[in-house]
């Protein structure tokens, strides 16, 4: 690769590592600057290499698995380190419009209040909207900009939450969020937090939030870079890294290929927004991300997002937000792909099988595309056989591969909003954490999940709390949830030895 363009591309993997890390600063002390050289150093060391030694004579392991190790632990150790309370609820919505709920601050007792969010006189009013047979009112903290209520709960969760915040909003407006939290010892509390979302900012930002015309543009250059992307994928570009020659019939074989991919990325943030629209969340509209393709990253697209712009209720409407996406995605990239593995080519396994070379994929890598290339292609596809995908196919591979990635339940990947509406915030975040130990560790014998690995741990694991926090889901919800992470593996893991055996792949 030309000098310019590693330095060019590791300046882009420098901006993106910071906008992670950005996110990981709310949590702890440790300066974000010393966070992101943590996490950037082994790139900086592999490109070190690359321009002293050249391209063509790789590192040695010891160098790409020492500075992985060493620098991933230090990361972690660096951000328990510091590790703080987040910041009061309407701070961080001041400071970062799109977070998608609130939090509450439980200070040190060394801390002193700044400010009384309520004064005397409003204190006689509070009081009288916690009834005593829905939540027994036994004491009121202060703390900056926040009140924490605390008593005992004597209705169901939801019951509390809709009564309490009624009478709240009845005597104060729309001047706090009511926020139903459970504390260290699982005690369920309130917490009155001062509203960033007033009507009246609401009124002046809607215009501001659905930007169709900033959507439609990325999509258009979305189509743009995904229609040259499959020209990189199927080989067509030259040593220089450019087509011998663009003309309009090279460029029609990349339809399929963008066509689909933004179809079922499009699915899955427009299953999010409907979704969230269907609560009364504001919500952009889908943002498409556009990147020209490269030899490293030929997809032409680092997929879409969208992004919330008010709280979320509860866990439901969390669960609901979160699981959408991915099943959306999922049940359009299906069909897709079936189809496309049925218009694909079974051709001779080379001799050195490339794991994303899709003119012969192999695809054992997944438990899941094994089982449904065997089903299609049938006995045509053995072990000395690989597949010459059509690119309908490499889309859906894709749509499968990015349905994974989302469902990882970590942090505000849509798994971990899963995990979180299941089984609650402080016990989402505990197992997320291990979910990501442990894909790090399948990272060493399964390297493709190497680029996972690194990335979810530079990501928070925490997951936002809800206004109720506290109302658990239904069992249909809960199975849903599970079907999900059994997705999320049938996707990751490799096809196991006594499948490929059985289906002589």
């Amino acid at each position: 690769m030309h000098p310019l363009l590693s330095l060019v591309l590791l300046v882009l993997l420098g901006l993106t590592t910071y906008l992670i890390v950005q996110r990981v600063s709310s949590y702890t002390r440790t300066p974000t600057w010393l966070l992101w050289l943590v996490a950037m150093m082994p790139a900086l060391i592999w490109s070190g290499w690359a321009l002293t030694q050249g391209n063509q004579k790789p590192p040695p392991s010891y160098l790409v698995v020492v500075p992985l190790l060493v620098c991933l632990l230090l990361y972690w150790f660096l951000i328990q380190w510091g590790r703080v309370s987040p910041p009061a609820a309407s701070s961080t919505a001041a400071r970062d419009q799109n977070s998608p709920s609130s939090r509450v601050v439980e200070p040190t007792h060394n801390e002193s209040p700044v400010l009384r969010p309520i004064d005397k006189a409003e204190e006689q009013h509070l009081q009288s909207c916690f009834p005593w047979s829905i939540y027994y009112l036994q004491n009121v903290e202060y703390r900056p900009q926040a009140v924490i209520c605390r008593g005992q709960l004597r209705s169901r969760p939801e019951v509390a939450y809709k009564t309490i915040r009624e009478n709240v909003e009845g005597r104060f407006g729309d001047r706090f969020l009511v926020v139903f939290q459970e504390d260290q010892t699982g005690k369920p509390f309130f917490a009155l937090v001062s509203n960033p979302y007033a009507k009246q900012l609401v009124e002046r930002e809607r215009s501001q939030i659905t930007r169709p015309t900033l959507a439609i543009s990325l999509l258009v250059a979305t189509f743009c870079t995904t229609t040259l992307a499959w020209l990189q994928i199927a080989g067509k570009f030259g040593s220089s890294g450019q087509p011998a020659q663009l003309s309009p019939d090279l460029l029609v074989q990349g339809l399929p290929y963008a066509l689909a991919l933004l179809l079922i990325l499009g699915c899955h943030e427009l299953a999010h927004y409907l979704t969230a629209r269907r609560y009364n969340i504001r919500a952009t509209l889908p943002y498409f991300i556009p990147i020209l393709p490269l030899p490293w990253f030929p997809f032409g697209t680092f997929g879409a997002f969208i992004q919330i712009r008010s709280p979320i209720p509860n866990r439901r409407a969390l669960f609901d937000i979160g699981i959408s996406g991915p099943l959306a995605g999922f049940f359009v990239a299906l069909p897709l792909l079936l189809w496309g593995l049925a218009h694909s080519e079974v051709v001779s396994m080379p001799d050195k099988p490339e794991l994303f070379n899709f003119l012969a994929f192999d695809p054992k890598f997944s438990l899941l595309l094994t089982l449904l290339s065997k089903s299609v292609l049938g006995s045509v596809l053995t072990a000395e056989t690989a597949i010459k995908m059509h690119p309908v196919a490499v889309a859906s591979s894709l749509g499968l591969i990015v349905t994974a990635f989302n469902l990882m339940p970590v942090g505000q990947l849509d798994g971990g909003h899963i995990l979180h509406a299941m089984v609650g915030q402080r016990a989402g975040s505990f197992m997320g954490q291990i979910a990501r130990l442990l894909l790090l560790l399948l990272s060493f014998t399964q390297l493709h999940l190497m680029p996972w690995a690194i990335l979810l741990f530079l990501m928070p694991a925490n997951d936002e709390p809800t206004l109720n926090d506290v109302t658990e889901l239904d069992n249909r919800r809960d199975l849903w949830g599970v079907l999900s992470l059994a997705l999320l593996l049938l996707i990751i893991l490799p096809a196991p030895g006594v499948v490929t055996r059985l289906l002589n792949i």
